[in-house]
């Protein structure tokens, strides 16, 4: 089945278009039922959009879903994963067998919401308001960076436009201009519990969404040829465009159809029967869209190793500044590598790249959701983005940063301002979780370097780090520790003072306090290790096991975070695994801090240089 997007449909066309939807319906609740769960409401509300997106717009080589040029889809409701999968069914990417047998079965691909083990789908949905946000990076690497006339496509819910998400996206679509991004709104009403906010109201789903910039499209979802002139204006647009489609849940089974309490639910064989028989039975309809347009194979980007910022050893220079010269160090030697801000560049010092290279930043503004999410989309398209706020800020993107994870998206994200060594902003401005939550994401890495050299060598190498990578770093300028080229692999750590009473091991800005208490104790006759653990995940398990042993098992681990989650957790975690036995003192913030100088704080916090020999001088 081929229909061309370039001619007017004809009745014949929206026979084979119907028949098409009514594929995929059959399908949707086939699939479902034999796997005894999933939406097939949710899915049927929506064949009809899909069917004449993928047969007449949808640019895809199926065969070749690498292709730099070819669209996108982004299934914000990933929940609707039945109509997906028979899309996938419907092009030949997957065989009916897989689709009826394995779907949301143990070790199948075909999951119960979208992931990208499917090399069909670029990111993991299903946490609803993430699809679109992430459509927008992904039409920003399309349309600024790659200069393709690839489109981007995201279907999502109505419940989820109740997300402040959505709105952040739609806002920037705006923003930035995005005529290569349609987003669909499959308005069928109801959400999980009943109606939802706006029901069928989509004169006010029209003025919000014309509110922040973009062009609206109201249509009957189930009218092919309203569907198909949308899509074709929106293919046209010279901004976002966003396709408001009032649709009925369950529609094509009238024993379901507007019912709120089917959502959710898969038929039972009878009903499913029923409906399949209704719907005219299984069909063996192989749909061939349009493909993408030739287009020459990209070249890979020529990458260099960069020429990293030098330190003077004792010098005073904030890792945050570190982080600044060093990306943009990286912004000339690979091309790849992208920035991103919430509008705190001059704290972060991500308008250091900004200035250099302006064509590859995109500021997101105070929108953290959008900021995670558009690093993500940017990496579909095979760039490095690294993003950056205040390490508080990424609190409210998290479960952004965790779909990342799912997502096995390789994105670097940087928190300034953490812990309370920020002084007198008090604790709404104190990244104090970061780490624990950073730890929690699968697949993750957390580096927090101690100086400016150290920043800059883990900054060079965050870009080929897999999945999400998160490098803390200070307000405060402290002495740089090492000189100039030191290595400083990813799992490793370093050991600034050798000593066999006790360790002390810290991370970031303790690093320094560590070494301050390590010269008082040497007064007293105690003789102290001093162990900088920049990589908290993964944690340097060997230096561990090697320090308890040459130690006597007396640590001393100190941190500025709380003590759940953070260093503390990954040191006791890593010597647990190992059978080591050691005596820890766990030196964390415990309260909750107020204002104060940087001082005033660690020490108040008891993580000061007082604290810490207090603490050693107890094991020693």
């Amino acid at each position: 089945m081929t229909l061309e997007a370039e001619r007017t449909l004809r009745d014949e066309d929206l026979t084979g278009l119907a028949d098409l939807a009514a594929q995929l319906r059959v399908d949707a609740i086939r699939c479902s039922t034999m796997a005894g769960s999933g939406h097939p409401t949710s899915s049927l509300s929506a064949a009809d959009l899909l069917a004449v997106l993928v047969a007449r717009h949808l640019r895809y080589d199926w065969s070749y879903p690498g292709n730099p040029g070819n669209d996108h889809l982004i299934f914000s409701k990933g929940h609707a994963s039945p109509l997906l999968y028979a899309v996938f069914r419907a092009t030949g990417a997957i065989s009916e067998q897989e689709l009826l047998e394995t779907y949301r079965r143990s070790g199948s691909r075909l999951q119960g919401h979208p992931t990208p083990v499917l090399p069909w789908v670029d990111v993991a949905t299903g946490s609803l308001g993430q699809g679109l946000p992430v459509g927008v990076g992904v039409a920003l690497a399309a349309q600024y960076l790659d200069r393709s006339p690839a489109h981007v496509w995201v279907l999502c819910g109505d419940s989820e436009t109740a997300e402040g998400s959505v709105w952040e996206a739609l806002d920037k679509a705006g923003h930035y201009g995005l005529r290569n991004l349609t987003t669909i709104v499959d308005v069928n009403r109801f959400g999980q519990r009943g109606p939802t906010e706006l029901e069928w109201d989509l004169d006010t789903y029209r003025r919000r969404v014309e509110a922040f910039g973009c062009r609206a499209i109201v249509v009957d979802g189930h009218d092919p040829g309203a569907i198909d002139e949308a899509y074709g204006q929106a293919r046209d647009a010279t901004g976002p465009t966003v396709v408001l489609a009032r649709t009925v849940k369950g529609k094509g089974v009238p024993e379901v159809e507007n019912n709120p309490s089917w959502h959710g639910k898969p038929f039972d064989p009878e009903l499913a029967e029923r409906a399949v028989r209704a719907l005219g039975g299984p069909r063996r309809i192989r749909v061939a869209g349009p493909k993408p347009p030739p287009a020459p194979r990209a070249a890979a980007p020529e990458i260099r190793q960069p020429e990293l910022p030098t330190y003077e050893r004792g010098a005073k220079v904030a890792t945050r500044d570190a982080y600044g010269d060093a990306l943009r160090a990286l912004g000339a030697a690979r091309p790849d590598v992208v920035a991103l801000d919430g509008e705190v560049s001059d704290s972060t010092r991500a308008e250091r790249f900004a200035t250099a290279y302006p064509d590859r930043f995109f500021q997101m503004f105070i929108a953290e959701q959008q900021l995670a999410a558009a690093a993500v989309g940017l990496a579909v398209r095979g760039y490095r983005p690294f993003a950056a706020t205040f390490a508080a800020f990424w609190s409210r993107a998290y479960d952004f940063i965790r779909m990342a994870g799912v997502s096995r998206a390789d994105i670097a994200l940087v928190g300034s301002h953490a812990g309370v060594e920020i002084g007198p902003d008090g604790p709404s401005q104190m990244g104090l979780e970061d780490i624990a939550a950073l730890r929690a994401v699968p697949g993750s890495t957390v580096l927090c370097p101690a100086d400016a050299v150290s920043c800059a060598a883990l900054v060079a190498q965050m870009p080929d780090q897999p999945g999400v990578s998160y490098l803390r770093t200070t307000r405060g300028a402290y002495p740089v520790l090492y000189d100039d080229a030191e290595p400083f692999p990813i799992g490793g750590s370093r050991m600034l003072r050798d000593g066999g009473d006790v360790a002390l091991l810290g991370t970031g800005v303790t690093v320094h306090l560590c070494l301050a208490a390590a010269d008082e104790l040497t007064r007293e006759g105690i003789d102290a290790r001093v162990i900088d653990l920049y990589s908290i995940k993964p944690v340097d398990r060997q230096r561990l096991a090697e320090t308890v042993v040459e130690t006597g098992g007396r640590l001393v681990v100190v941190e500025d975070h709380y003590p759940e989650g953070g260093l503390g957790s990954a040191v006791l975690e890593a010597l647990a695994d190992l059978g080591e036995p050691a005596r820890v003192n766990h030196l964390a913030v415990r309260g909750l801090p107020g204002s104060g100088t940087p001082a005033q704080q660690l020490d108040r916090a008891g993580i000061g240089v007082g604290a810490i020999v207090s603490a050693a001088r107890a094991l020693a």
